[in-house]
């Protein structure tokens, strides 16, 4: 049985968990959302490093998730924070893609030191 979603909270006083809040929506148990599921979570330990909350929504599950989401294809992943909202929408087998959909070398410029070479 799947794990029931739960609404990311900010308790007032509190560091946030984790600095990226990402939801991944998919539909039912396909090979293209197990493709999609580890394809994320690989990416997110190699690049997030820890720095992450992941969110795993069947839109057959959650139906009126996806159309607040207005989810129009899946797999589609969201990054909620940090800002700027962003959506990348496919298997996300493309790290580069993925990677630059988020953000995420932008946020880590001045850590990479160059590693891998792509920014």
């Amino acid at each position: 049985m799947a794990a029931a979603w739960r609404p990311f909270r900010s308790t007032p006083g509190r560091r946030p968990l984790s600095k990226y809040l990402l939801r991944l929506f998919v539909t039912g148990a396909s090979s293209r959302t197990g493709t999609a599921i580890a394809n994320l979570r690989r990416i997110c330990e190699q690049e997030l490093e820890g720095q992450y909350d992941l969110e795993i929504i069947d839109v057959l599950q959650f139906p009126d998730l996806a159309e607040d989401e207005k989810i129009l294809a899946t797999p589609t992943l969201i990054k909620s924070l940090p800002l700027p909202l962003r959506r990348v929408i496919g298997d996300l087998s493309d790290k580069e893609k993925v990677l630059l959909g988020l953000e995420v070398y932008r946020q880590r410029g001045a850590d990479a030191d160059n590693e891998g070479g792509a920014r």
